[in-house]
This record gives C-alpha cells, structure tokens and sequence, in this order.
C-alpha cells in the first residue's frame, strides 16, 4: 500500500450525538484504521455530543494546540462531520486560528440550518426552564463536559445560521471545502425515513438530515454519490453502502489534500 504524503495532521471532528470518547459504537468506524493504514497522522477531535459551537470550539482548540506542540507541526487538517464543521469554522473565526488550520473539509455539514431543528424551535414546551434542565441532564448522562442542547438546536435553525454566516467569515489562509451526499429516497436508510421525508417535502434533496442547499458552502464544493445517509457517512455500519468502501472517501480527499501541498 503506496502511503500518502499528508505534511500536516489529520483531526477529526464529529457531530452532535456522535463522541469519541471510547463506548460501545465507533462514531467513525473504520476510518481512522484505514487512514492509519496510509501513513497519516490521525486525531480525533475531543469534543462534546452536545456542545454548542462555542465550548465545542473551546474543547477543539485545546485538542489542536495539545496536537502542534506534540507534533512540532505549524498546522492540522480538519475533517468534520456535521455540526463539527460549524464547531471548527467558530475555532477558526473566534481564535483567530487561520494560521493553524491548513485546511477544514466540512461533510454533510448543515452551514444554512435544518428543517428539524426549526420544528423543534417551535414548540413551546422545548423553551421552559424543566425542558433545559432535563436536555442538560441528558447531556451529562450522555458523558459531554458541557452539554447544552437547547443552544444545539438554536444554532441549528435557518435564521440562526444566517446571522452565523455573516458573522463568521472564511480565512483567507484556509483551505476550505464542502462534501455532501444525498439519500436517493427514504428508504435508502429506514433509522432517517421520516426525517428524509420530511426534510425533501420542505426543501428537496438531502441526507436525511442536511439539505444539499444547506450542506453548500463556499467555492469548493463536490457531491459523494451513492445514496449515502448522514450517518452512514461516518462508517457507523462498518460495511459497503451501494457497493462504496465508505473510509475510502476519506482517503480519497485525504489524497486530494496531499497533492495541494497540505
């Protein structure tokens, strides 16, 4: 096996219910085996399930400075799923990181907000102070350092993502890229049937969770085909997903990386 030459290491990033604290399910199955396999240098991210972008930002800008003085390295690659792309795009932003990330590739990442989260924004009962304690609660249970999952699903909203892009512009020293994938239809994976359905009635085509719309940032922007499912993604099933090694995407824009210099 021919090794990839990455010059900077490899963090990645999960989303919300995701972890990578250790347990009983690999958030992202085989990937880091297989990317170790290539000669990189991998990490993950050491953030919270339930964290909002801003102490999840926090927890991530310990990790990489931990990575760099560890490394001796100037800068790491960024790999995030989901929420982590937003999470990794406030690290840059909020600590004037620019000139410790070389490059933040967001998959499936919802930088316009979800449909679901707006739902829930809705209903009254997620606002009252017995409905915050006990999501909070369930955040400790869940094993986060500090959890908040009503920010979590604010920050999520549409309106909320709006003002978030104005306020958190790209780095012009990053590398930034969007991946996303679509479910061909709902049954592609039952565990995001309804939320597919619902999501495809309100605003067309998506992951089961983020829109193609939503997960479209930025100038570099390329679609992972194959009817792949927002988890699905991550490896979680640990098998082929319509005939696709799914850690073999990540090698493949690990590769990607390599060949521009990162």
């Amino acid at each position: 096996m021919e090794k990839i030459d990455l010059q900077y290491p490899l963090v990645l990033v999960h989303g919300i219910v995701a972890h990578d604290r250790g347990g009983i399910i690999d958030f992202w199955g085989r990937i880091p085996k297989v990317l170790k396999s290539y000669g990189i240098d991998v990490y993950l991210g050491n953030t919270d399930s339930w964290g909002d972008y801003g102490s999840n930002a926090k927890l991530l800008k310990q990790t990489i400075d931990d990575i760099l003085a560890g490394t001796n390295k100037q800068k790491v690659n960024i790999i995030a799923h989901s929420k982590g792309g937003l999470d990794s795009r406030y690290l840059i932003w909020k600590y004037n990181f620019g000139e410790k990330i070389a490059s933040l590739t967001t998959i499936g990442t919802p930088h316009h907000g979800v449909d679901i989260a707006e739902l829930i924004d809705k209903q009254k009962i997620v606002h009252s102070r017995i409905a915050k304690k006990a999501l909070h609660a369930f955040g400790k249970i869940y094993g986060d350092k500090d959890p908040n999952l009503y920010n979590v699903n604010t920050q999520l909203t549409p309106k909320y993502m709006k003002d978030f892009n104005e306020q958190v512009p790209m780095d012009n020293s990053v590398y930034y890229q969007s991946y996303y994938t679509t479910m061909r239809n709902s049954f592609d994976d039952l565990m995001f049937f309804y939320l597919h359905l619902f999501t495809k009635i309100k605003n067309g085509s998506n992951d089961g969770v983020v829109t193609k719309k939503s997960a479209d940032w930025g100038e570099n922007v390329f679609e992972i085909k194959g009817g792949i499912s927002h988890a699905e993604i991550l490896d979680i099933k640990k098998k082929k997903i319509s005939g696709i090694e799914i850690p073999e995407i990540y090698v493949d824009i690990v590769q990607c990386l390599s060949k521009k210099g990162f």
